[in-house]
């Protein structure tokens, strides 16, 4: 079985008997999987290796899209179509100007960052990243002493470029996805194993209680209902959009440290996991990232 219900309600997320299909299992560690919903492919990291790949949903063709890339961690979408990256061991945020790539972040007050690790952009096209330390401790990155105090999770201006520091009572911030209502923020603490809830007023959060409790989350997303997907070992964990009830796992041979939704119906399931880049089929659509 390819997918652990915990459950009754998660078969209207997955069918039980859904195959999880691996497209490639050549890579060194996989990550920031990103869908485009009108070239139809996806573009993810292989952070050892310092590259982008990308696969062609047609071809079936996977080819370099970018090398070096900094030991680049999480991608993502702006609103324009350009690709956005946290690389790890620069200590940047980039964006991607037709292969002009730009540096977009990379000191608050003056100091370097840790390592962006994952990043996503609200409709509004403000920019949102955690900075954890992950890439300053070896095989995602170089070791390097860390600069700042803590670990927070930002945000950026797409136009002016001005970075707020959002919060930073966080031990391992990690993934992060904003709710339907574009004003629900959930981040992922991996080291403390649960998932927290804020709500985003302005430039400040609120709350931060823990919404879920998940073995290591990593990459987080929501589907078009709203229900909360977490990366971690063996799987995709899902959790219920109102409670956090765990509903079950879309498993994988190895940690999944990311994921996406493509397909012309956005119910193809794109994972990264370890040295692999997988793919199945889900009942509910994800959501455009534009």
């Amino acid at each position: 079985m390819n997918v652990h219900i915990q459950d009754p309600s998660f078969a209207e997320i997955i069918d039980g008997g859904a195959p999880v299909d691996a497209i490639s299992e050549d890579f060194d560690f996989t990550e920031g999987p990103i869908w485009h919903p009108y070239e139809r492919h996806v573009t993810f990291s292989d952070i050892p290796a310092s590259r982008l790949y990308r696969w062609d949903e047609e071809s079936g063709d996977i080819t370099i899209y970018r090398e070096p890339t900094n030991m680049a961690n999480g991608n993502t979408y702006d609103k324009l179509g350009r690709i956005l990256t946290c690389e790890h061991d620069s200590s940047r945020v980039t964006r991607d100007r037709n292969g002009d790539i730009e540096v977009i972040a990379s000191h608050y007050e003056g100091k370097e960052l840790n390592s962006p690790n994952d990043i996503i952009v609200r409709n509004d096209g403000a920019i949102l990243f955690t900075d954890p330390t992950y890439g300053r401790q070896g095989m995602h990155g170089s070791l390097r002493e860390p600069v700042l105090g803590f670990q927070g999770v930002y945000m950026l201006d797409p136009v002016s470029l001005a970075l707020t520091l959002l919060g930073r009572d966080f031990t391992t911030p990690n993934g992060l996805c904003l709710g339907l209502d574009q004003e629900t923020l959930f981040v992922a603490d991996t080291q403390l194993r649960h998932i927290r809830r804020f709500r985003l007023i302005d430039n400040r959060l609120e709350g931060g209680e823990v919404f879920a409790r998940s073995p290591a989350p990593d990459g987080l997303k929501i589907d078009s209902a709203g229900n909360l997907y977490a990366g971690g070992p063996g799987g995709v964990f899902v959790y219920h959009r109102d409670d956090g009830r765990h509903l079950g796992v879309i498993q994988t041979p190895a940690f999944c440290a990311n994921f996406t939704w493509g397909g012309d119906d956005m119910q193809t399931l794109y994972m990264t996991a370890s040295n692999g880049f997988y793919k199945t089929r889900v009942r509910v659509p994800g959501i455009p990232l534009f």
